[in-house]
């Protein structure tokens, strides 16, 4: 089938054999290349539609993104955040966890974005058909994305808008992908200092971002949003308390977490943005280390004293014998047997053997 792209037509349906819609004879192929299939979304600035490269012989699927602002109040700031989203895929798109840019052209007076389809389930149709998310996933899901953040910010680039809906995980390879850079921002000194729009989704968006003041500390607050709504399954709204200006999510969990995940958690949610983690890169070290502490320790026994040896006095005296030969450089001699007097020279050795015997004697 061939959707029609002109949003005034009245029967945009086609058959895909035709190159002109048969209601209002517009042209059907965008780029001569492109062909719109079914409308897949639609937004303030304008909608989307799922469609085929019939370029390639494979016919492979694609997303066509046509600009189409609501209201005229914010045309031009809708026409800069279009033009900047192309800029901007077009570099971003480098990253395998983000849609390629593959055109973007005008048509009938209507500006058009050509981007990579990322075949797969988003998390909020995830949560939907699955139930809430434990904390193994959402490690794995912070260690993912975290990454693919640190690849926008390391180019200047604030998303936004991260949530449930903006990410998708591709059947292919269960990679997660950030997709819709609608809302990006960049992240030049300039900017920065600059009030601007307030856009993003309200439960997802950190407070500053509220006030125009978006910062890459932002992206962190909303992944961390996006966690706190993956564990209960609730609206951010309402794992917050307004009158304490506190999180109470750790009251609705679905399985309980870690303190240390809920430290990293509540750190990136923290409503003042200097409070909360500046980088990537400190989420990233938090969420994966490992004190030392947690080690097992070796243990040493205890040395145990030698235990007491009982010796009879024939052995003691025995062992005095072999003492006294040892200083004379005699012989030890039986009992028994006379032997030839000693010198006079040996006689103090004599009288310290026999108070040595007389002590050990008398301590048995």
């Amino acid at each position: 089938m061939s959707y029609c792209l002109n949003p005034h037509c009245s029967q945009p349906e086609n058959t895909d054999d035709v190159q002109f819609c048969q209601t209002c004879g517009t042209k059907l192929l965008l780029k001569e290349r492109y062909r719109a299939i079914k409308p897949i979304g639609q937004g303030g600035f304008g909608r989307t539609f799922l469609a085929v490269d019939e370029d390639k012989p494979s016919k492979p699927p694609c997303v066509i993104k046509q600009f189409l602002p609501q209201g005229t109040n914010t045309v031009q700031k809708a026409v800069d955040l279009f033009n900047q989203e192309a800029i901007q895929l077009d570099e971003l798109g480098q990253h395998s966890q983000i849609p390629a840019l593959l055109a973007y052209c005008n048509q009938d007076d209507r500006q058009y974005l050509v981007q990579e389809f990322i075949d797969g389930l988003n998390l909020y149709q995830e949560l939907e058909q699955n139930g809430a998310f434990n904390e193994t996933q959402i490690r794995q899901l912070l260690n993912d994305l975290l990454l693919v953040l640190q690849f926008c910010h390391s180019k200047q680039v604030i998303h936004r808008d991260i949530k449930p809906e903006n990410i998708i995980r591709r059947h292919s390879d269960h990679k997660l992908v950030i997709v819709d850079f609608g809302a990006a921002k960049s992240a030049t000194e300039t900017a920065l200092n600059r009030t601007g729009t307030i856009i993003g989704s309200a439960e997802y968006v950190a407070p500053e971002q509220m006030r125009g003041k978006a910062l890459f500390a932002s992206d962190i607050y909303s992944l961390g949003v996006t966690c706190i709504n993956l564990l209960t399954e609730r609206s951010p709204f309402d794992s917050y308390d307004t009158h304490n200006a506190a999180w109470i999510w750790g009251q609705y969990l679905k399985t309980p977490v870690s303190p240390e995940l809920s430290k990293i958690i509540n750190k990136m949610v923290e409503t003042i943005p200097s409070h909360r983690y500046q980088t990537v890169d400190e989420v990233i070290k938090d969420l994966n280390f490992q004190p030392s502490s947690s080690l097992p320790k070796q243990v040493t026994p205890p040395i145990s004293p030698p235990p007491a040896v009982v010796k009879t006095s024939t052995q003691i005296e025995k062992e005095l014998q072999e003492l006294k030969t040892q200083f004379t450089g005699g012989k030890p001699q039986p009992k028994n047997v006379n032997s030839q007097p000693q010198s006079s020279s040996n006689d103090p050795i004599d009288k310290e053997l026999e108070e040595l015997k007389a002590k050990f004697m008398n301590n048995e």
